[in-house]
């Protein structure tokens, strides 16, 4: 009996052993990653910055383009123009669609009742103010 507790506890250290030795493996790999990610990441800005660069260069040659024909304010203002519109088309582009949403008016009238189904959504408006007892609303001196 004393020869297997021995091992139990040889058993303890195997598996102590196998933990630690896993739980740097684990570490040594997650390391990796975050370096290669890293990397990546600082590439992938680097290659925004220079697509700006690039960019406002084509914006100046477009407003250039436009100077021969245009004086230089109204060539740049025709860039900027152009440039939001651009920039509009996108912003439309990137926008999530909702295929269900109802269509809203300003000003428009006001459902019948709640979706619910369940009565007036609010309490019916009077069609004239109130009269004040013992008053006559078709007197000059009424304040309505």
């Amino acid at each position: 009996m004393e020869h297997l507790d021995h091992l139990e506890h040889l058993d303890k250290g195997l598996v102590d052993e196998l933990a630690q030795v896993a739980r740097e493996t684990v570490r040594e790999e997650l390391r990796e990653q975050g370096r290669k990610r890293r990397r990546a990441a600082m590439l992938y800005g680097a290659s925004g910055a220079v697509a700006l660069y690039a960019g406002a260069a084509v914006a100046l040659a477009v407003g250039l383009a436009w100077a021969i024909l245009l004086p230089a304010w109204a060539a740049a203002l025709v860039t900027a123009v152009i440039l939001g519109a651009v920039a509009y088309g996108l912003r439309e582009a990137g926008r999530p669609k909702r295929p269900h949403a109802p269509h809203r008016v300003v000003g428009g009238t006001a459902p019948g009742s709640p979706p619910s189904g369940m009565g007036l959504p609010y309490p019916p408006m009077p069609a004239a103010p109130p009269v004040e007892p013992g008053t006559d609303p078709e007197s000059p001196h009424h304040r309505g």
